[in-house]
């Protein structure tokens, strides 16, 4: 890339949603020649792709604006905040464009409006995965935007849209591209991945000259061929869900679902307009077990929803027990600008929310140490991250990078990106440790 290529700075905020999209903004900018600023002073341009999904996200990225204009002065805004323009612009006039989330083309447009692209085909080469900002081992592989359900407490709709699901044949293609890249881990993601292809009636795509259904089942039979590991996140438990639990069993895709439950009480899940069978979900994991005994299930829960008695929240807690989710998370529950959930009565007092999530994480807590526990002695497969001075922390297949716990293997120090054999020798609430058997 020639020395006088133009510059462009590039701030990511947000979900794993929006990772995808900055890589693809990042992989045109590029492909088209520009070079990539490490700082704000080197750049003739700064992007910034904003989360606008709860109150402290719109904060960030808007102090992330406000950075920006004044280390730089020529920012472009884009992702979910950028839907609400409006409230961008009057706290920052100065700001060149504005555009929603996933909209590749009018960034590359305002970029190209403010300084032109200086391609060089000779000397600029882009992988064929494309730009990439997560390590080399492990790579977000989205297969659709936008989701269809309509819950009280969320905004992504208005955000992103109704669901849009990617031709089968790009996703694979995509996803062959990685793994011949080096990628060791594929995690699948969208707002809805389980209902991937029902916007597109499960239309037929090819791959490597063979049809193939655009369907979360057979995507994830596909998937599994790659030989890699390959996870699911944000997999609501529809039917058909059950189909894939034989291919974790099978060893084909990692025995893990990211599902978001969000509660157990049948009248908060009403008010939510969430899927309100939580004694259904409880014997569907129970059958899933039978079948897979290694499935690893991570969840989300919301305390403190409006209305929200102390009998409802004993019932998640309930639940919680009786479920024995290997990780979980809970939040407050928090007023979101445009959530019809704002509009319901009897709210909960913020200390009487931070109160049921503490209490709430309490039981979690004692849940994960015992099952933890339940851990030691065994031989598992883990995916090596990061380098220690004496160790090395690693993923067992139960674990997603960033928001799982993770597998110390002391005394070693190897290499990220490597699949090794360990035996655990103890655990905490939520990490496990061992020792090396082979690499």
């Amino acid at each position: 890339m020639s020395k006088n290529s133009p510059s462009v700075g590039f701030v990511s905020l947000g979900c794993p949603k929006a990772l995808v999209d900055s890589e693809r903004i990042l992989t045109q900018l590029k492909t088209e020649g520009y070079k990539i600023s490490a700082s704000y002073d080197n750049a003739d341009v700064v992007v910034i792709n904003t989360c606008g999904f709860i109150d402290s996200a719109i904060k960030e990225s808007l102090d992330a604006i406000g950075e920006a204009i004044e280390e730089n002065g020529k920012v472009i805004v884009t992702g979910c905040l950028g839907v609400d323009s409006k409230k961008i612009l009057q706290a920052y006039p100065e700001v060149l464009a504005v555009s929603g989330p996933h909209a590749y083309e009018e960034v590359m447009g305002a970029v190209h409006q403010q300084v032109k692209p200086a391609h060089d085909p000779f000397l600029d080469l882009v992988p064929p995965q494309g730009i990439k900002l997560t390590p080399r081992h492990y790579a977000y592989l989205k297969i659709s935007e936008g989701c269809n359900h309509r819950c009280t407490f969320c905004i992504i709709p208005s955000l992103r849209g109704d669901l849009v699901s990617r031709p089968i044949g790009d996703i694979m293609q995509e996803a062959e591209n990685l793994a011949k890249a080096g990628v060791k881990e594929l995690l699948v993601v969208s707002q809805d991945t389980s209902a991937y292809g029902v916007d597109i009636k499960y239309r037929s795509g090819f791959w490597q000259g063979r049809p193939i259904k655009s369907h979360i089942q057979q995507l994830s039979e596909a998937l599994g061929k790659l030989g890699i590991w390959v996870r699911l996140h944000y997999v609501y438990p529809y039917p058909h869900v059950d189909k894939i639990i034989p291919l974790m069993a099978e060893g084909k895709i990692l025995p893990y679902l990211d599902i978001p439950f969000q509660h157990a009480s049948h009248d908060i899940l009403k008010k939510m307009r969430r899927p309100a069978h939580a004694e259904k979900s409880l014997e569907r994991i129970a059958k899933w077990r039978e079948i897979c005994p290694e499935l690893a299930i991570r969840s989300t829960f919301i305390a403190g929803f409006p209305g929200e008695t102390e009998a409802d929240f004993e019932l998640m807690l309930d639940f919680l027990r009786e479920a024995r989710l290997n990780r979980v998370g809970c939040f407050a529950y928090s007023s979101v600008e445009g959530a019809k959930a704002n509009a319901l009565a009897n709210p909960i007092p913020e200390d009487e929310k931070q109160d049921r999530v503490a209490r709430f994480m309490e039981v979690q807590a004692e849940i994960s140490a015992a099952k933890l526990s339940g851990q030691i002695g065994k031989h598992i497969t883990v995916l090596t991250d990061e380098v220690g001075d004496d160790f090395t922390i690693a993923r067992s297949s139960a674990d997603a990078p960033e928001i799982d716990g993770v597998v110390f293997i002391e005394g070693e120090r190897l290499e990220s990106g490597q699949f090794a054999e360990v035996e655990i020798t103890h655990s905490s609430e939520h990490d496990l440790w061992g020792r090396l058997l082979s690499s």
